[in-house]
């Protein structure tokens, strides 16, 4: 009966607090400032007794980021004092990128060595994943385009001592260039994003073509070495809510609460983006091979909603693919298209990525011209392949790419704030996105869609 009675107290916390706040904006009753404060702080109480109850980082990550947004408000100096934890929390995350992608690429490619052997659903299935994310890549850019959620947001001064600055502009040969990796080492210690991705492509290629005897031990290290990132990434997310939480009080503290407009915004976008890309992109498809819709949706209704509620793309795996194979797709198509769309066919994250870094660079007042776009959103493409299998993975690559290109890293504390949210609808439009994969490729080889047991 202990439990009822404190979430009861919690409860009453928040109703109290939200109806004295309802009372003094209306101008029905003058409430004092300081009951108006203790109100808000036995708020945040009761918050925090129902996040200790749940036990979910999820919710642990929302509270924080109102205890943030009440400290900035409240005690500006303290918040200002607090950003050291957000950015102890940046440098954990950016030790992640490199090694992750790396091993990721080379897991996704070389451990599928029979790619040649597929060949015609193999060539089909890359066609289909990278027609696919290129256009959840473009409504994302499109759509922050429209919204222009990220403008009008004055950052605080940046940690490092130089100010960001318009990046200088590149011919199309120093583009190029910068694509290619002079020294591995160096591109991992600048944060060359696209140069550690043709690097581990490569290496991955090259690893593929190796006899079997060769190439099992290295690549029986890269996965190893991509356990155990996606480990280390879920250790260091243990540290989100101290993270957000800083960071938040510390931009509410220089911006004031006007901040959470943009996040709002920012939010609604992202879900307008997701819904268009369904209706105008995955439906069609669908329509065009033929898909029996009714079937189709009942079947996947279960791994959606085990990636919504883990926000693991890979956690809804085992179920989807029996999921297809109960919708009638045969094993081996199943066996090749849906792990290697779990590599390659990332919508969700996609969207995500392209829309998150515009919005990063509106926040920051920097007017990317159209060149500078197409490669960041070149780079995003290829960054994000490999880690449907983390919670909050594309949040790493998003820091590691914004970083790449010289833009500040402030905003993407800002978005920190909202991610959980916006990662239960990426991680589910992911799961949904392979699964109509598997089928539409079935479909491609001429499969008819009959029920298996």
């Amino acid at each position: 009966m202990r439990m009822p009675m404190l979430t009861r107290m919690a409860v009453a916390a928040i109703s109290a607090a939200a109806a004295l706040a309802a009372v003094d904006f209306l101008r029905i009753l003058d409430v004092p400032a300081a009951v108006l404060l203790a109100s808000r702080w036995l708020a945040i109480a009761g918050l925090a007794v129902y996040a200790g109850r749940r036990r979910s980082l999820t919710t642990w990550i929302l509270v924080a980021m109102v205890v943030g947004a009440e400290v900035g408000h409240d005690f500006p100096d303290v918040a200002v004092a607090l950003r050291v934890l957000s950015q102890i929390f940046l440098r954990l995350v950016r030790t992640i990128v490199a090694p992750l992608l790396f091993a990721t690429l080379v897991v996704g490619i070389a451990g599928h060595p029979n790619l040649r052997q597929v060949g015609r659903m193999g060539i089909k299935a890359m066609i289909y994943f990278e027609v696919v994310t290129t256009l959840a890549l473009f409504i994302g850019w499109g759509a922050i385009t429209v919204a222009r959620a990220g403008v009008g947001i004055t950052l605080p001064p940046p940690a490092e001592a130089a100010a960001v600055s318009q990046p200088a502009a590149r011919t199309w040969q120093d583009i190029v260039l910068d694509i290619f990796p002079e020294n591995i080492g160096k591109a991992v210690v600048e944060a060359e994003m696209l140069q550690i991705v043709v690097f581990s492509i490569l290496f991955g290629i090259a690893l593929a073509l190796l006899p079997d005897d060769k190439r099992r031990p290295m690549l029986a290290f890269a996965e190893s070495l991509a356990e155990t990132m996606f480990r280390f990434t879920r250790i260091v997310m243990l540290t989100a809510p101290i993270g957000v939480g800083a960071a938040i009080a510390y931009t509410v503290g220089h911006l004031g609460l006007g901040i959470l407009v943009n996040l709002f915004q920012l939010l609604a976008t992202f879900y307008i983006a997701v819904a268009l890309f369904i209706v105008l992109v995955l439906l069609p498809v669908a329509l065009m091979a033929r898909v029996p819709l009714r079937r189709f949706m009942e079947a996947v209704a279960e791994p959606i909603s085990i990636a919504f509620a883990t926000t693991s793309s890979e956690a809804a795996l085992p179920r989807a693919m029996q999921a297809m194979e109960r919708l009638g797709v045969p094993r081996q198509i199943v066996a090749f298209v849906m792990p290697t769309g779990y590599s390659f066919n990332l919508d969700g994250s996609t969207l995500y990525l392209s829309l998150a870094a515009i919005f990063v660079a509106q926040a920051a007042g920097i007017d990317l011209s159209v060149g500078q776009q197409f490669v960041l959103l070149l780079t995003l493409m290829l960054t994000s392949k490999g880690v449907a299998g983390v919670p909050r993975g594309a949040l790493v690559i998003l820091l590691g790419t914004v970083a790449s290109f010289g833009l500040p890293v402030e905003p993407v504390f800002i978005i920190l704030g909202i991610d959980e949210l916006m990662d239960m609808v990426r991680t589910s439009l992911n799961v949904l996105g392979n699964c109509l994969a598997t089928v539409v490729i079935a479909r491609w080889e001429g499969e008819e869609l009959g029920r298996s047991g």
